[in-house]
């Protein structure tokens, strides 16, 4: 039996790890407009009643990441694991101060972290170029300047990560069964988490601007948020 028939034949002993932007929810021009698809939502609260932990991992907070997904019986957590550490509280006024001085591009203000996103930019490229120095800058006062698909992201100095986040959950669940999905290179991170497990499998919501990495580590590979939504329905 493979790993993903292993996880899908005792669902109460395994534990589903999804991130939201590009993986549930289609990633679209506006962060703020992103929304899980009505058929996606109604697999999801089905494998909520089957699987013994069904999470959320996502760098949005998760009181927002909630309202995208719009599915109640879910672990959320936001911020890239941030959420689940104490100690990124004490960096969360430095941050903040310094995105108040920054001249951003779209910039999203988190609780934790903030992000400057670029994808309606007529010229992307450009765009980043000019948030070349103030990643330089965030790394000079300490912070964690951080590149994803289309935004820059400026965050705690501290250990935590999507990778932490699933080895916290995986821990205190007692869970040794686990997927994961992803489609960005902060679910690198994620993909770790599940080694060593009696059964794993990590999926790869591939894109052109997604890390070439993402799908080398990968034990499947699906090329958009529809597909993945199939992939769910057999779970």
């Amino acid at each position: 039996m493979d790993a993903l028939a292993t996880i899908a034949s005792e669902p109460t002993k395994a534990a589903l790890f999804l991130d939201v932007d590009g993986v549930l929810a289609p990633i679209v021009a506006r962060p703020e407009d992103a929304r899980v698809p009505a058929n996606t939502r109604t697999v999801l609260g089905r494998l909520a009643g089957r699987y013994a932990l069904v999470a959320c991992v996502t760098g949005r907070p998760s009181d927002v990441a909630r309202e995208i997904v719009g599915v109640d019986g879910l672990t959320y957590v936001g911020e890239h694991g941030l959420e689940l550490d104490p100690a990124a509280e004490d960096w969360a006024g430095r941050i903040h101060g310094f995105a108040a001085e920054v001249p951003w591009t779209d910039v999203e203000v988190k609780p934790l972290s903030v992000a400057s996103h670029y994808r309606t930019h007529p010229d992307p490229d450009a765009a980043r170029a000019l948030l070349e120095p103030v990643a330089a800058s965030a790394l000079d006062l300490g912070f964690r300047a951080r590149w994803g698909r289309m935004v820059l992201e400026v965050l705690p100095p501290v250990d935590a990560s999507k990778g932490t986040a699933v080895r916290r959950l995986l821990e205190t669940s007692g869970l040794r069964r686990a997927l994961y999905a992803g489609d960005d290179t902060t679910d690198l991170d994620g993909f770790s988490a599940l080694d060593g497990l009696e059964a794993s499998v990590r999926v790869a919501v591939v894109s052109a601007e997604g890390p070439s990495e993402l799908g080398e580590r990968a034990d499947m590979i699906v090329g958009s948020t529809d597909v993945f939504r199939e992939l769910l329905e057999d779970l």
